[in-house]
């Protein structure tokens, strides 16, 4: 009985294997879609961003690909432009989460135990906020900006980055290898380059991903609230508050930036979930 277990095991482990691939191909051509979006608004767009020249409410056309909003503006136009604040917002709350999460959480693997369980207290209690809670909080003190969305979300998941950074770094601080490095003569700032970051990394990566749709779904909720980018910057999620009083008339503007927004995040998390595959190391010995 086990051995037909364990050849069922063996002959799915391809397959799941495959899976994971195709999940990560489908993550980065949905991911692809939005980048090159954004990229082609930094050099083109098909009206000015102010421009009211259309006219109001207007439906899908040859001159308005996806109609006009309540102010007359091109629609795609506006689309654009929330493409590139999302990747924006995504990328800079993700590189600040990674810069001071990865800092406090190597600070608590490598202090001492009271230390440790100081930080993991702090830790603990910024957790259980709601991403969202504290961002609102922070951008309640800095204004309503871009640069404090981006401030506001990357401080709010620098928590989640710090405690995993911690529990992935005191594992491989047990491991022999490093016992070795240190009978050798390696101080801890090159344990730490050579040994600790390279070897977490890879599921770090995989954290980061995921937070970055975190990311932008709460830069989202921050506009739709009014506390993102102000206007004239056309985030997703301004674009869908506005559009909620004419969602029955004109159901494109609520539609188009909805889309875009489940893309891209659908797009992030399935890039995260195939990566897994390559981050795992216990996957990687079974191939």
């Amino acid at each position: 009985m086990s051995a037909v277990i364990e050849q069922e095991l063996e002959d799915a482990a391809p397959r799941r294997r495959g899976g994971r691939r195709a999940t990560l191909v489908l993550g980065l051509c949905l991911t692809g879609l939005v980048v090159v979006l954004a990229i082609v608004s930094l050099v083109w767009l098909p009206y000015p961003p102010s421009d009211i020249s259309g006219g109001r409410l207007e439906g899908p056309s040859a001159a308005h690909l996806l109609g006009t909003d309540k102010l007359g503006r091109d629609l795609f136009t506006q689309l654009m432009i929330g493409a590139r604040i999302a990747l924006l917002v995504g990328i800079g709350s993700v590189v600040l989460a990674a810069v001071l999460g990865v800092l406090i959480g190597l600070i608590a693997a490598f202090a001492r135990p009271w230390v440790d369980d100081s930080l993991s207290a702090t830790l603990d209690v910024v957790i259980a906020f709601p991403v969202l809670l504290l961002a609102m909080l922070v951008v309640a003190v800095q204004g309503a900006s871009l640069w404090s969305a981006i401030l506001a979300i990357g401080l709010a998941m620098s928590a989640v980055v710090a405690r995993l950074t911690r529990i992935l770094a005191r594992r491989v601080l047990q491991e022999q290898f490093i016992t070795a490095a240190r009978t050798s003569g390696t101080r801890w700032p090159g344990i730490v380059l050579l040994h600790v970051l390279p070897n977490i990394a890879p599921t770090l990566g995989v954290s980061l991903a995921l937070q970055f749709g975190a990311a932008v779904l709460a830069e989202a909720s921050l506009s739709y609230l009014g506390l993102g980018a102000p206007p004239p910057n056309a985030s997703w999620g301004r674009l869908l508050q506005e559009a909620q009083g004419t969602v029955l008339t004109a159901p494109v503007g609520a539609i188009a930036p909805g889309i875009a927004l489940v893309t891209l995040v659908l797009g992030v998390n399935f890039v995260a979930d195939g990566l897994r595959e390559f981050a795992d190391p216990t996957r990687r010995r079974r191939r």
